[in-house]
C-alpha cells in the first residue's frame, strides 16, 4: 500500500482547528437572522408612523409622531450598524478558517493572522451586541412612553 494513502494525523488537527470557527459562525448567523428581523420590524413600524404623519395636522399629535419616527430612525441605524459588524464578524470567522488551512499549507508562515482574524470577529460580535442592546433599550423606552400616554388618557376620566 502506498504511503500517500495514509493520512497524516497532523491534517486532522488542521481540520479540527478549521472547524472551531464554525461555532462562532453559527452564533453570528443566529444574530444576523434575528437582527434582520428586528430591522424589518422597525422599518415596518416607521412606515406606519410615516403614513399616519401624512394624515396628521400640525399640533401635539404630529409632534409625538415625529418624535416616534425619530426614535425608529435611531433604532434602524443601530440595527443596521450591528448588521454590518455581524457581516464583518462572519467574514473574519470564515477568514480564520481559511487562514488556518493556508497557514498549515504554507508551513506556518502566517504567524498570528488566523488568531487576529478570530479576535477581530469576536470584537465585532461584541460591538454588534452592544448596538443591539442599545436598540432594545430605545425600543423599551418607546413602549414605556406609549403606555404612559395611554394610561394618562384614563386619568381625567377617573377624576369625573
Amino acid at each position: 500500500m502506498s504511503s500517500t494513502l495514509i493520512a497524516d494525523p497532523h491534517h486532522y488537527a488542521v481540520i479540527s482547528a478549521m472547524i472551531t470557527p464554525a461555532f462562532f459562525l453559527t452564533a453570528t448567523g443566529s444574530l444576523l437572522i434575528s437582527s434582520n428581523n428586528r430591522l424589518a420590524r422597525v422599518v415596518d413600524r416607521m412606515r406606519t408612523e410615516i403614513a399616519n404623519l401624512r394624515e396628521t395636522v400640525p399640533g401635539p399629535a404630529r409632534i409625538e409622531l415625529e418624535t416616534r419616527i425619530g426614535f425608529h430612525r435611531k433604532r434602524s441605524y443601530l440595527v443596521l450598524g450591528a448588521l454590518r459588524m455581524l457581516y464583518g464578524a462572519l467574514s473574519a470567522f470564515v477568514g480564520t478558517s481559511i487562514g488556518i488551512a493556508a497557514d498549515a499549507f504554507f508551513g506556518y508562515q502566517l504567524g498570528f493572522l488566523p488568531t487576529l482574524l478570530a479576535v477581530l470577529g469576536v470584537l465585532l460580535m461584541l460591538a454588534a451586541s452592544l448596538c443591539l442592546g442599545q436598540e432594545a433599550r430605545i425600543s423599551l423606552r418607546m413602549l414605556d412612553r406609549e403606555l404612559k400616554a395611554e394610561l394618562d388618557k384614563d386619568i381625567p376620566a377617573l377624576g369625573s
